[in-house]
């Protein structure tokens, strides 16, 4: 009998980036995971605009060829929209209150906070528990998204021939990622503070962690597509050949010094910044603990730069360290992408969280 017998229906994780679809699907048996498929198929640039699919067929095209690539036999499909794109906002209700009330309460407080009309959003909200300042009351989390962004997604996954059944929320993701990977550090230490950098290519996303919960989001615009069109202007190379030579080398001599340093130490800069928003934003004047991720993290080094940089201990976050992997998957291949799997991995988890 297989340790890793289904007792559910699987479920994929698709995050469609700036210049990628990313796919995961896993198992899991106790606490632990397995990952069954994954597959990365890139994406044209101008596919995806500002978090938005900006070109459905190319989107569609790419959801196929990963689903073709994986060789998954599942159907479903997680998927995530930004959290630029979201509007949370945690509200306190009577914890006597029974689920209509509730509901009912929620619509009334959501009409205050949502600059759009109601029938325009599509909305959903979550009980955290009691309240720290009223025992009485339960803190209540509400997340809306306009119904144009939420059918989009819905539309490339459908036309791509595959069933979208949860609609997340990409933060909501790497928390998930995180917290459910299986590490003993997260479990031993849920009282830190965790700031999860992930360095995308057009965006760097600013996920802030505190007892496990996702206390602070932020997007700036900084990405490892500027290191790609610094390679392409300097060298004289189409922005497909740079991308490559970015990533499996045969760059001149002068690329460290003059290109990939001053780029990290760029990349440092834009943590330190995202902290200092943090700190300026919330009540919290320290972090424990950075996490970076995405596939910037993957330059040799920029982790200690990050770490001299903000003065925090900083590590790389490979969500699948703790996972086993099914035969049919490349240990190598996977953990190249790994740091830019973390929103795909933490979608993959939905069906499986305790």
């Amino acid at each position: 009998m297989s340790l890793f017998k289904k007792a559910y229906q699987p479920l994929i994780g698709i995050d469609i980036s700036s210049v990628a679809t990313k796919l995961v699907e896993l198992s899991r048996s106790g606490d632990h995971y397995r990952v069954e498929h994954f597959a990365v198929h890139a994406l044209q640039p101008n596919a995806m605009t500002e978090n938005a699919i900006s070109d459905v067929d190319q989107v569609v095209q790419s959801i196929r060829a990963a689903f073709k690539q994986s060789r998954s036999k599942s159907r479903d499909v997680a998927v995530a929209v930004s959290a630029s794109h979201v509007i949370t906002k945690t509200l306190t209700m009577p914890s006597n209150l029974k689920d209509d009330e509730l509901s009912s309460q929620v619509e009334i407080e959501a009409e205050h906070y949502i600059p759009y009309p109601l029938d325009e959003v599509n909305m959903d909200y979550v009980v955290l528990g009691p309240s720290l300042d009223n025992p009485n009351e339960d803190d209540v989390v509400i997340t809306a998204c306009r119904k144009e962004i939420v059918d989009d997604y819905v539309a490339v996954i459908e036309a791509a021939g595959l069933t979208p059944v949860i609609i997340d929320v990409d933060a909501n993701a790497v928390a998930r990622a995180f917290v459910e990977s299986g590490s003993s550090r997260v479990r031993q230490n849920q009282e830190r503070t965790i700031a999860i950098i992930d360095f995308g290519a057009t965006t760097t996303h600013v996920n802030v962690l505190h007892n496990n919960h996702s206390v602070y989001t932020r997007d700036h615009s900084f990405g490892g597509k500027r290191l790609t069109e610094e390679i392409q202007r300097r060298y004289g190379l189409s922005y497909d050949e740079a991308g490559l030579a970015k990533k499996v080398g045969g760059l001149p001599e002068n690329y460290q010094s003059e290109i990939l340093l001053p780029f990290v130490d760029a990349m440092s800069q834009e943590a330190a910044r995202g902290l200092q928003f943090f700190y300026s934003a919330s009540p919290y004047n320290s972090i424990d603990e950075v996490l970076i991720a995405g596939g910037c993290a993957m330059i040799h080094g920029v982790d200690k730069v990050i770490a001299d940089r903000v003065g925090v201990t900083t590590e790389i976050f490979n969500p699948f360290s703790a996972m086993s992997l099914a035969k049919r998957i490349n240990p190598e291949r996977i953990n190249k992408d790994a740091t830019a799997m973390v929103v795909a991995c933490g979608l993959a988890m939905r069906r499986h969280k305790k």
